[in-house]
């Protein structure tokens, strides 16, 4: 049947099953009248010889274009999602936003952030079959327009501060993260959309200097509120991000194999750590008479601990022991892969309990290996 004239359209009675207008073989372009003169509806149909099976995709109404112009809309969307099928595309098509939502789904972190700079941002309902370079340079540069909230407490002033390099790199690692899950599971053909426009930013590998001896750690822990004070009693004996041990449950500690697993990171989840004596007994006070669901670390009030809670507890601690003004919780992560890596735990350890890349490690701590290395190149002397 011709579906390219409207006269021809407009003659058609409203019905379930489409009408199909072939396009060429196992390729055909439906349309689904709609009763009182409204307009219809679009579908493509596949048909794949070697499951011997139809697929459908429904293309909407393109209702915003004059009635001469959708049948060239809509052949245009059907012909896009057949060569996406062509590429080994997944049937079902998926939204940018769909793809976040799934990368999240044991991410509650990024999902925050997906909703603060993904899902409000006209990219969201792009397909991810017809996202291009170009959209998401826009995003891009959407989100380095953004400026970093520096306080988000309700009822409390705002304080912003501009995005820099490396938080637009952190930023940008979820969402090409998220990208990279949906081509694995066949929902892009490619990652040429995403690939150069989501590198990171070169200016953003600053090696983090921050760096608190044990001393400097024991005064800040004196300084804390006792709740505050276990959690980064915590962050001093595992070199964790503070989110990670934040999202930890009594369910995650083993206390017969003195075992820990990291459900929710942002390595992903499944890494498994063996504890020493110290660092079990402390996790075990901690899960002391609580449920397997509940926060291993946890506020006074039984909440879970986050970013808005515990920083500006954590900075008056800081100043009132005396610490450098920068110093964050994140600082206890760097403070304690240090250690691991002046001790002389070989990179790719450190790497697989801190859950970051061997490259990563080598390029911010790898400096700290000089003084082992000149040590070993003295034993080759004759």
């Amino acid at each position: 049947m011709d579906l390219s004239k409207v006269a021809n359209r407009a003659k058609l009675k409203p019905r379930r099953e489409p009408y199909w207008h072939r396009l060429e073989q196992a390729r055909h372009l439906g349309y689904r009248p709609a009763p009182d003169r409204a307009a219809g509806s679009w579908i493509a149909k596949f048909y794949d010889a070697y499951s011997q099976q139809k697929r459908h995709h429904a293309l909407g109404d393109f209702a915003d274009l004059a009635a001469s112009e959708r049948f060239a809309a809509a052949r245009k969307a059907a012909q896009e999602w057949f060569e996406h099928l062509s590429l080994g595309g997944a049937p079902k098509v998926q939204t940018v936003a769909e793809a976040c939502r799934a990368y999240a789904a044991s991410r509650p972190d990024a999902e925050a952030r997906f909703k603060r700079q993904v899902y409000n941002h006209r990219i969201a309902r792009v397909a991810l079959h017809k996202l291009t370079e170009p959209q998401v340079a826009a995003w891009r540069a959407h989100l380095e327009a953004l400026p970093a909230q520096v306080t988000r407490h309700k009822g409390t002033d705002q304080v912003t501060r501009p995005r820099s390099p490396a938080s637009i790199n952190r930023d940008m690692a979820d969402f090409r993260a998220a990208l990279n899950l949906a081509l694995k599971r066949h929902h892009a053909a490619s990652d040429l959309a995403w690939r150069e426009a989501l590198k990171p930013s070169k200016n953003a590998g600053k090696r983090r200097n921050v760096y608190l001896d044990r001393e400097q750690r024991r005064a800040l822990l004196a300084a804390l509120p006792d709740d505050l004070r276990a959690f980064a009693h915590g962050l001093c004996l595992l070199p964790l991000r503070p989110g990670a041990l934040a999202a930890l449950t009594v369910g995650d500690f083993d206390a017969r194999r003195s075992e820990l697993v990291i459900g929710r990171d942002k390595a992903g989840a499944g890494r498994r750590i063996l504890l020493p004596a110290e660092t079990a007994a402390m996790l075990k006070a901690q899960a002391r008479s609580k449920l397997p669901a509940a926060p291993l670390f946890a506020q006074a009030n039984g909440r879970p601990w986050s970013k808005d809670y515990w920083k500006r507890p954590f900075k008056a601690a800081a100043h009132a022991a005396g610490l450098p003004a920068d110093s964050t919780a994140y600082t206890l992560r760097h403070s304690t892969i240090t250690d691991l890596v002046s001790g002389g735990l070989d990179l790719l350890t450190v790497a697989q309990i801190s859950g970051t890349g061997v490259l990563m490690i080598e390029r911010h701590y790898g400096h700290l290996r000089q003084a082992h290395a000149a040590k070993a190149l003295a034993g080759l002397a004759l």
